[in-house]
């Protein structure tokens, strides 16, 4: 899930060359935006071609620099990235632990929108295969494609089918 809005939109979607202040606070805004939005084009390349350090990297990035600059949502957001890059690398106990944590804050979150629920159910069904935890994939697996199925934005739904294709079926 890219980053939208201000904090990386300029003209035609691009990242500003340089954050808007001198601040450090804008500072890590900017880097975290960047990494997040490298982190998840890294998770969306073919399961066969993914550089899982490389999207290790650029999620911890996005994360770090989102708890010194970011707001609760952010760092959730940042929790979700961490557990489909760790899920993608193979990580599956630290994957379910990242999953686990935004799964609670999102799933009771009432602001939630409903393209981030289909977004978690995914990244969680895909944090508990690669876990090995067969009852919660199955669970969240059927949870994501339902949500998926129910979102009626075109582009939301093409957003989270991107990731939910790299789930594995039950």
């Amino acid at each position: 899930m890219r980053i939208a809005g201000p904090i990386t939109a300029t003209k035609g979607n691009a990242m500003p060359k340089t954050p808007e202040d001198a601040g450090p606070e804008s500072w890590h805004r900017y880097f975290a935006a960047a990494a997040n939005n490298e982190a998840w084009t890294l998770a969306e390349a073919p399961r066969s071609r993914v550089d899982a350090l490389a999207l290790l990297d650029a999620a911890h990035a996005a994360a770090w620099h989102w708890q010194a600059a970011g707001n609760a949502m952010n760092r959730q957001r940042a929790l979700m990235l961490l557990a489909q890059a760790h899920a993608l690398a193979g990580l599956g106990q630290s994957a379910l632990r990242y999953a686990e944590e935004m799964h609670a804050y999102f799933s009771s979150e009432p602001s939630t929108p409903d393209w981030e629920l289909a977004f978690m159910h995914a990244v969680h069904a895909n944090a508990a295969h690669a876990a090995g935890e067969h009852a919660r994939h199955v669970g969240s697996y059927a949870a994501a494609e339902s949500a998926l199925g129910a979102l009626a934005d075109e582009n939301d739904r093409a957003m989270v089918a991107r990731v939910f294709e790299h789930v594995p079926r039950p």
